[in-house]
């Protein structure tokens, strides 16, 4: 599918063997702002990467690895889409596990444009809502998904033991 990204026209595909090594390359972005004082950068660097290893390796039902690129090949993000069961209402839901922009390429509405292409997926697979998870320091992920839309439903808090 294609979406357009400020004056990019960008194809939307799922993800193949051949994008591992561009999905893999740009975890380090999900911790490239300030972490909660009790999380280490390797050890959620490794988190994210096994939970992604996981979804490409394996292909879960209802996990949906995607690349975007341009129209010269160029991948410039990728976004990680799982369906779930609504925990209250039952109904299904859409969650974004990840959504990544390629370092580069920030600023240049691709973010935005996978946001829209989540929210088109989510409806088309008739899903109740779009649910997503940020760290409080990313800031600038946190500012985009509120002027999308996003608010606050239920806050987790974690307490080092």
């Amino acid at each position: 599918m294609h979406i357009q990204a400020g004056d990019l026209e960008l194809l939307v595909r799922a993800a193949d063997a051949d994008d591992d090594d561009f999905i893999f390359g740009i975890v380090p972005r999900f911790v490239d702002f300030e972490l909660p004082p009790w999380r280490k950068r390797t050890t959620v660097t490794e988190g994210i990467r096994r939970d992604l290893d996981r979804h490409l390796e394996h292909e879960p039902p209802g996990s949906f690895m995607l690349v975007a690129e341009t129209d010269d090949g160029k991948r410039v993000g990728f976004l990680h889409l799982q369906t779930m069961t609504d925990f209250f209402s039952g109904g299904m839901n859409c969650h974004i596990s990840d959504l990544a922009v390629a370092k580069g390429w920030d600023g240049k509405g691709i973010g935005r444009a996978l946001l829209g292409y989540a929210e088109e997926f989510a409806n088309e697979h008739r899903c109740e809502r779009l649910t997503l998870a940020v760290f409080p320091g990313n800031e600038r992920a946190r500012k985009m998904y509120e002027q999308a839309g996003f608010g606050t439903e239920m806050l987790r808090l974690t307490k080092p033991l």
